[in-house]
């Protein structure tokens, strides 16, 4: 049995790191790029570090089937609380799988899903490329492989905006940080992640950022309210539209890579 390396941080990670404006963004983002590319429901989705259910649960809502893995029982338990507050119909279309991403194929008896998503799980490995076999394997043929990670050819940013100059000016060659959880983060690019998911036959279709203003205004200390809906809305439609276009996304600190697994 693994250490539970994410007890600690259960808390704070599924329970504040969400509840903010950032992390709300970041879940609204990634659900509408999602939806651009995902088949109607109820098609099959794998969740591969899928934490809480934070971008999973969403979509149980919308009707898809939803498979949610994590290595982290802790996590598993944030899960099974949020899941409990889905209505009934989206609750029978969540099963949770104990089992790392490095182990996915077998913890799901080989099964293989319309959609697989990996997001905010890479940075944590010190090496991407076992749980990027893993996911290309999960994916049907025809199916959705959906990564987000954090943008190595951006790591100089936050440094720079916590006024931190001598760190920003190391990152620049550098791909491992302190993330803002207090643990160590590594940074993967666009160039790197769609060339292992294209050597494992998936087709890379489209990369967007993930959230650039509101990332911007949290390291230059400036706190947005997460009860101002109003604020909140707009500051979301600011962020989707940002992530599409160049050259934002390239300076958001994460991307999302989206891919299609070959036919047979």
């Amino acid at each position: 049995m693994r250490d539970d390396t994410w007890a600690s941080l259960a808390d704070q990670f599924a329970d504040g790191a969400y509840a903010t404006v950032k992390g709300r963004v970041r879940t609204y983002v990634l659900h509408h790029q999602l939806l651009e590319h995902l088949p109607p429901p109820p098609a099959t989705v794998l969740d591969v570090g899928g934490g809480a259910g934070h971008q999973s649960f969403p979509l149980a809502q919308a009707g898809y089937d939803v498979t949610l893995l994590d290595p982290s029982p802790a996590m598993l338990d944030k899960a099974r609380q949020r899941l409990e507050r889905l209505p009934a119909d989206a609750q029978r279309r969540v099963t949770l799988v104990t089992a790392a991403g490095e182990d996915a194929a077998e913890a799901v008896d080989g099964a293989r899903f319309a959609a697989v998503l990996c997001h905010g799980v890479l940075g944590y490995l010190p090496d991407p490329e076992p749980v990027v076999d893993q996911l290309c394997r999960c994916a049907a043929p025809g199916g959705l492989v959906s990564i987000m990670s954090g943008n190595a050819d951006a790591a100089a940013v936050r440094p720079a905006l916590e006024r931190r100059w001598t760190d920003a000016l190391a990152s620049f060659d550098a791909r491992e940080e302190i993330g803002v959880l207090g643990v160590p983060t590594r940074g993967d690019t666009v160039a790197e992640l769609s060339e292992l998911v294209r050597s494992r036959g998936v087709s890379p279709l489209r990369w967007y950022g993930v959230w650039l203003f509101v990332d911007w205004l949290d390291f230059s200390g400036v706190t947005l309210d997460p009860d101002d809906e109003d604020q909140l809305r707009a500051t979301a439609e600011v962020e989707l539209e940002a992530a599409r276009r160049d050259p934002y996304r390239q300076l958001s600190r994460v991307f999302h890579l989206v891919g299609r697994k070959d036919p047979d």
